[in-house]
């Protein structure tokens, strides 16, 4: 991608790197990723991509790829172990507290492994059959990774599974009928599991420590620890899809090109595919508290939380406000306000933890491909 180094003694704190990144101007951030990325003939068919469509695409691609590798990771340890998703070799007492949720967890695990590696193959295709310059992130694999048995222990990594500080808003935000965090509403929505938003904690086991305990069987023994990392797992499932099934719809209204609209419209639904599951399958994560953390997992269907905004089988968007508090209630997805979506992404996925010890570099990549994604309008 040939970007800029930022000075190697920089320091400045991850999150706030990402919230000031709009202000840094793409000639101070990773100066060659603008031109080399839009080495296209641009303008020369109507039909075609702009280069906001291509910036966009980008930055699809960007998020993608780091989908993929975090879907890898999961599928290592808890998914079905096959040659359509190759890496790890399993974790039978990962795999047996995550099936606590569902029996079919792993191949669901399994399957939207490769729905993302086939999204960002897709797109970093199409981007090259277009004269664009595709995305590679690889140089920034550097994190280490579970080094459970089932791992593939001396992979690189680029996100960080075992310190996540999951936001579970999206929970209460989809089952609400009186409340929208788009304008000009701006609700904000309670987290359906407050404590993941109060540590770093791990989706999956960071060493066979987190196994101890675990004996095989019918019905197995698995030990609040192992389980507790479970059931972040599978908030953290519907957390990271529930950010695609917005971030397509939002992003779809700044591209150009009919043919560009059709991949966006095309990948998007996947992605409300997944999350409708994952947060299916969240809501059968049994209430416990960790005895090594004190993570507290609540059953979300008692008093004194109750009550539709919390109802674990309510996982059809429930009809709520739109565009105009005088319009009638509606099911929609949400949030799908357009100003700002690609920074807002990655800065979701920033507090989430996903990218902790990784390089302000990185950081600037990333920030940079948002910025140049949200800079995008429609006709422009």
């Amino acid at each position: 991608m040939n970007q800029n180094r930022l000075p190697s003694g920089d320091s400045t704190n991850r999150r706030s790197f990402v919230l000031k990144g709009a202000a840094l101007g793409v000639g101070a951030v990773a100066a060659g990723t603008l031109s080399s990325g839009l080495a296209f003939a641009a303008g020369t068919d109507s039909t075609g991509p702009t280069q906001g469509d291509i910036a966009i695409l980008r930055f699809l691609a960007a998020l993608e790829i780091l989908e993929a590798d975090l879907w890898q990771q999961y599928n290592e340890l808890g998914g079905i172990q096959d040659s359509e998703v190759p890496g790890g070799t399993g974790s039978p007492g990962y795999t047996a507290a995550i099936q606590i949720l569902d029996s079919d967890m792993a191949q669901y695990i399994h399957d939207n492994t490769e729905d993302e590696v086939s999204h960002f193959t897709f797109l970093n295709a199409y981007l090259a059959s277009k004269g664009a310059q595709p995305v590679s992130l690889k140089r920034f694999r550097t994190l280490q990774g579970s080094q459970a048995t089932g791992a593939k222990k001396n992979q690189k990594r680029l996100t960080n599974l075992m310190q996540l500080t999951v936001d579970t808003s999206f929970w209460t935000r989809y089952r609400s009928r009186t409340q929208n965090p788009d304008p000009p509403f701006n609700n904000t929505f309670p987290p359906a599991i407050p404590g993941l938003l109060n540590g770093q904690f791990p989706a999956i086991p960071r060493t066979d420590d987190d196994l101890k305990g675990f004996v095989p069987g019918n019905p197995p023994t698995i030990p609040d620890h192992l389980q507790a990392i479970a059931n972040t797992a599978g908030f953290h499932f519907a957390f990271i899809e529930q950010g695609g099934t917005s971030l397509y719809p939002q992003l779809a209204q700044r591209v150009t090109s009919p043919e560009v609209l059709r991949i966006l419209l095309s990948i998007g639904p996947t992605e409300t595919m997944h999350f409708q599951t994952w947060q299916d399958k969240a809501g059968n994560a049994p209430a416990l508290t960790d005895p090594t953390n004190g993570l507290k997992f609540p059953d979300l269907n008692s008093k004194p939380l109750g009550g539709e905004d919390f109802q674990t089988n309510l996982i059809m968007p429930e009809p709520t406000v739109f565009l105009n508090p005088g319009l009638p209630a509606v099911s929609i997805v949400r949030p799908t306000e357009t100003r700002g979506a690609a920074m807002a992404a990655v800065k979701a996925l920033t507090d989430d933890g996903l990218f902790r010890g990784q390089s302000p570099d990185f950081f600037a990549v990333l920030s940079q491909l948002a910025m140049a994604a949200d800079a995008a309008v429609r006709g422009g």
